[in-house]
């Protein structure tokens, strides 16, 4: 009986040494898969943000949490079986699904560009979304999570063609792995940076004269980080979008948009110097989304109907702070905090 007892101690050891050694190859294949989808985690970290530009403080991080959750959501119910079905059953299917997320990405960028140009400087044509109420937040969360669902799929299918030749439990494993730590990864660095503000504030309350500065200076800054960092994410979508696009197109029907963009690149690299290699690489897959997005703009507005209210609502702030709506045929009507 004790010898039997201890060839179970052995079997358990056993069993124990094979878990440490899949946690160890799941780890490995994590960092791994991660490691390749690093630009879109920047490019995910640059859009966000734009979200809760003009938000209440104290509503940022209420916003944040459901965006992060939803994010979650997004990776773990639906991306992460979705792509290992489709590896598993119908591969071929990923590259169109992929083009049709970038196609959105760079409609977005496009979208904005244009709505910029369209409007002029004088605006910010949406008032805060506190001002506007529960329904604009989840609007807010609505367009965030939407946008980073594509994003995400593009995170997850990177990861996940870094891992093939693995068996489809550890690419599932090493896929829900990726999925949490880079979500967690990008909403702690947003969370962070949206409420830098107001920890410079904290700074500029406190006794030392030098901390106090610091947190002037902090304080400051971050306006115009954020509004630096809302151009940067506009781009990222056209950048991201029109890479997708141009990679799908050179593998499903029309190469020659990837292999001038190829040609461009590979001229420069005889010149030498990496870094202007990859930010010409980077410039041509902007240009390519940005043009490809303002076609789709341009479809998108003869459609026969509207995108809703808010295309036709503005917003306007007084003098003493009051924010107007109105709408067409409408007067202004003051709307209480």
């Amino acid at each position: 009986m004790a010898t039997g007892f201890i060839a179970l101690l052995d079997d358990i050891a056993a069993l124990a040494r094979v878990a440490a050694a899949s946690i160890d190859d799941i780890a490995a294949g994590a960092a791994k898969a991660g490691s390749k989808a690093v630009g879109v985690v920047i490019d995910d970290t640059a859009v966000t943000p734009q979200y809760v530009d003009g938000l209440k403080p104290s509503r940022e991080l209420p916003i944040m949490k459901r965006i992060f959750f939803g994010s979650l959501r997004n990776k773990l119910l639906f991306i992460v079986p979705v792509a290992l079905l489709l590896s598993e059953f119908i591969p071929w299917l990923l590259t169109p699904l992929l083009m049709l997320g970038g196609t959105y990405l760079a409609y977005e960028g496009a979208h904005k560009i244009i709505d910029k140009l369209r409007r002029g400087k004088e605006t910010k044509a949406d008032a805060p979304a506190v001002v506007k109420g529960k329904e604009a937040e989840d609007r807010i969360v609505r367009e965030a999570t939407t946008t980073d669902f594509i994003l995400s799929a593009e995170i997850m299918v990177i990861s996940l063609n870094e891992v093939t030749d693995e068996v489809l439990w550890m690419r599932a494993a090493i896929l829900i792995v990726v999925a949490i730590a880079i979500t967690v990864l990008i909403y702690g660095v947003v969370a962070l940076l949206v409420k830098m503000d107001d920890l410079g504030l904290w700074l500029t309350q406190r006794n030392n004269a030098v901390v106090q500065k610091i947190g002037r200076g902090l304080f400051a800054a971050m306006p115009k980080v954020m509004s630096a960092i809302t151009a940067i994410g506009t781009v990222a979508m056209l950048w991201v979008g029109g890479h997708i696009v141009l990679v799908g197109l050179d593998e499903i029907v029309w190469s020659a948009p990837y292999e001038l963009g190829h040609t461009i690149t590979t001229a420069i690299a005889g010149t030498g110097g990496g870094f202007f290699v990859w930010f010409v690489d980077t410039l041509y897959s902007t240009i390519f989304g940005l043009i490809w997005g303002a076609i789709v703009v341009g479809i998108v507005s003869l459609l026969p109907f509207k995108h809703g209210r808010e295309a036709d609502t503005k917003f306007e702030i007084d003098h003493a702070g009051t924010v107007h709506i109105r709408r067409r045929s409408d007067q202004p009507a003051p709307l209480a905090d």
